[in-house]
């Protein structure tokens, strides 16, 4: 979930976008932005995330379904997976004809729709035999109004005549209250017993800005002396949460730039003015999860049309951070966007890679090329002049002795033209792009094409 906005006319400009919306104009607090960020294990900082809503994943619509698919995902070099809520889902006052998964009935509890705890305990296993992560989704600011937590009406927010309230508009769920300690050492237990129980890899943390960061704070010193290799995901762009409490935190800013230049014909730079804000908020060598589709978004496909998606992949992909793929993506789904997909039984249509077979071996590459190059995971950022910056993004990604060059043309105008850039250099083959006889400084881009060049000894 996302926090809803404030004032009217910022709904209007959300769901007219046709996703949750969240204001991003922070003011640099020093105090934060002059901290060392949390260090991050190295399987996060160079992986790849995929996210999986379990009953739309597969035919069957449960656990046992992904861990049947847990081949493919390895060959697709994600490996980290992120399954979505799977604790039963909230029936009163719920949305659509099967209710949100985001509003939890019992933490403690697996649906069983979804499978079982033996059935969770066999995906952890195998997805660890094949040297993938599990982590989960873990609903702290809000449970469904059918809760076992509502026999503790204390653990509740209240509005002004007592009676048990929900956050913002989201009328399906009730706020928990985090100014009462009991409510606080529940959470927590809930927290240290999925990953004790279960061998989890981490949460990723629903609405992660609207707990308190002293909370979270707390929680991962227990949650690092259960299992220290553990991540936190923040469902967020909160500073503060990365200074000790997360791993890794949402990068909705850049999202919402693609959309601004994809959607609306803002100028490429736009994405190197959005990375050097964020690095004037964030503490220093902060984490953000790149993605241009998840569940609350329309999907890229949807928003920027099929080309457009894979221009955005790129960049989230050979930008610092870590790249999430939503299930899906990789052939190409237009289904499996937010409402009403997220309330309602719908699977994802596998069957789209007959129509775009290029692209899983786009998305494999991707992840292996990030897997393989410590440039392209968290190395330094060089932002390089084009002949043509209103629609073309350039920059180079440098570590560890090698040098990569990224051209992304986010526009439907065809770039001829040329980049600020020297020396030998090997363009790097993707499925959906076309390799021109030319070399560097000189290229060419097609409509929403991206190429990477490999940097060669002289």
């Amino acid at each position: 979930m996302k926090s809803r906005p404030y004032f009217a006319l910022a709904c209007f400009l959300a769901a007219s976008l046709g996703a949750g919306f969240q204001t991003f104009a922070q003011q640099p607090n020093p105090a934060v932005a002059s901290l060392q960020a949390r260090p991050s294990p190295e399987w996060l900082k160079s992986g790849t995330i995929y996210q999986i809503f379990v009953r739309s994943f597969s035919p069957s619509g449960d656990l046992n379904g992904v861990t049947a698919r847990l081949d493919d995902l390895h060959k697709l070099g994600v490996n980290i997976l992120w399954l979505m809520p799977i604790h039963p889902y909230g029936q009163v006052k719920k949305k659509g004809s099967l209710g949100s998964p985001y509003a939890v009935r019992d933490y403690y509890a697996i649906d069983p729709a979804l499978g079982t705890k033996d059935d969770l305990h066999r995906l952890v296993q195998e997805a660890h035999k094949r040297q993938m992560k599990v982590i989960i989704d873990m609903v702290a600011n809000h449970t469904s109004w059918d809760s076992v937590m509502m026999a503790h009406p204390e653990f509740y927010k209240k509005d002004k005549e007592g009676h048990v309230t929900y956050p913002y508009d989201w009328t399906d769920v009730a706020a928990l209250d985090y100014s009462n300690p009991k409510l606080r050492r529940y959470m927590t237990d809930v927290l240290l017993y999925w990953v004790k129980d279960f061998d989890l890899d981490g949460y990723r943390c629903d609405a992660a800005a609207e707990v308190p960061t002293d909370f979270w704070e707390q929680a991962r010193k227990e949650l690092d002396q259960a299992k220290p290799d553990i991540i936190m995901l923040a469902e967020a762009q909160k500073p503060d949460l990365l200074r000790s409490a997360f791993d890794i935190d949402y990068a909705w800013p850049m999202l919402h730039t693609v959309d601004d230049i994809e959607m609306n014909g803002e100028p490429a730079t736009k994405v190197r003015d959005t990375i050097e804000q964020q690095d004037a908020l964030f503490p220093r060598g902060a984490l953000h999860m790149r993605m241009s589709d998840d569940h609350d978004e329309l999907r890229a496909t949807t928003r920027y049309g099929f080309p457009g998606a894979i221009a955005a992949s790129a960049l989230m992909f050979t930008l610092n951070g870590t790249p999430l793929i939503y299930d899906g993506m990789e052939v190409g789904d237009s289904t499996q966007s937010r409402d009403p997909a997220l309330f309602e039984p719908q699977k994802i249509f596998w069957s789209a890679e007959k129509w775009h077979p290029d692209y899983p071996k786009f998305y494999a590459l991707m992840t292996s090329l990030r897997r393989e190059h410590p440039a392209l995971q968290q190395g330094a950022t060089i932002w390089l002049h084009n002949s043509d910056e209103q629609h073309v993004v350039t920059y180079l990604r440098h570590a560890a002795g090698e040098e990569f060059l990224v051209a992304i043309n986010l526009s439907n105008t065809p770039f001829r033209g040329s980049v600020e850039a020297a020396g030998n250099w090997k363009e790097i083959e993707l499925p959906v792009s076309k390799p021109e006889p030319e070399a560097v400084p000189f290229i060419s881009l097609n409509a929403f094409e991206a190429r990477i060049f490999q940097k060669q000894a002289q």
